[in-house]
């Protein structure tokens, strides 16, 4: 199979195929993201394999990587939970949130929950300040309003 799956090199391909044949560098981000679910992180091998289907230099592929949040560079717990915890979300119990699921989950930011289940996150801001306290839950499910029953539950969900 190697690093990526004939499935994720299809979507990669996909990706690829917005955009005009002399950039497709420009798939860099969402192929990245592809491999991610694909391993749950972004080994060495993956962001090599990427950048080779880019036509891209491997380092330019890590620097993506290394620049957005968004992906994992270490393995972590099954499910990502990042909380803005920015002054708007701060002010609207967003700190508040964090607290809860530091001490709910047995762990501090970047770190991962004894179970495996969840990696903490402390996250800038998630565009929905009006929404807060906000989480971001493995990069694509946003959750407003997490009041502690919502944090609760979504910690029970998680770990199943």
């Amino acid at each position: 199979m190697g690093v990526l799956s004939d499935a994720a090199r299809a979507r990669i391909d996909r990706e690829v195929a917005k955009y005009p044949a002399d950039q497709k560098q420009s798939a860099v981000m969402a192929a990245l993201a592809i491999a991610q679910d694909e391993h749950g992180w972004l080994p060495d091998e993956a962001m090599e394999a990427v950048a080779k289907l880019l036509g891209m230099a491997p380092v330019a592929v890590y620097e993506v990587a290394t620049f957005y949040n968004m992906y994992n560079l270490k393995p972590g717990g099954r499910h990502k939970v990042t909380v803005c915890t920015n002054l708007p979300c701060a002010l609207s119990g967003g700190v508040d949130a964090a607290e809860r699921l530091k001490a709910r989950l047995g762990v501090g930011f970047g770190e991962t929950s004894a179970d495996g289940a969840v990696t903490l996150r402390e996250g800038e801001c998630l565009g929905a300040c009006g929404d807060a306290p906000v989480l971001l839950v493995d990069n694509k499910r946003m959750c407003s309003h997490m009041s502690a029953d919502k944090l609760d539950a979504l910690i029970e969900e998680l770990r199943k």
